[in-house]
């Protein structure tokens, strides 16, 4: 079972202040088309802040670099959402794989 913070989609909403207009969540492709969107509204009017949330969902430097790149055959907008939503699940991988590990032989001042 998924906890809301362990929901990809929900720290992508989040994180990029998406609002959804459905009651229900948004499916994969509906967020991925509101992020291209929300990325490209950054991109025009606040790019520090759209490089500002790219660091702090742990987009690497030079994978934005990329993506920004004239050459890229993607566009910008739709190149950095790949990276935002490639990102956050391998961040869900990551916690999956060793959130659940037992602390038991660890000492107590050590545990998080």
């Amino acid at each position: 079972m998924l906890l809301p913070n362990d929901n990809p989609n929900q720290l992508i909403i989040s994180d990029f202040e998406l609002a959804s207009p459905e009651a229900d969540a948004p499916s994969e492709a509906e967020l991925f088309g509101m992020l291209c969107d929300r990325i490209s509204w950054l991109i025009e009017h606040n790019m520090g802040y759209l490089l500002s949330l790219l660091y702090r969902n742990d987009v690497l430097e030079w994978k934005i670099n990329e993506a920004l790149a004239p050459d890229n055959p993607d566009p910008a907008n739709i190149a950095l959402a790949k990276l935002v939503m490639e990102r956050q699940h391998q961040r869900l991988a990551t916690k999956k794989q060793y959130g659940k590990q037992s602390s038991d032989g660890v000492d107590e001042d050590l545990r998080w």
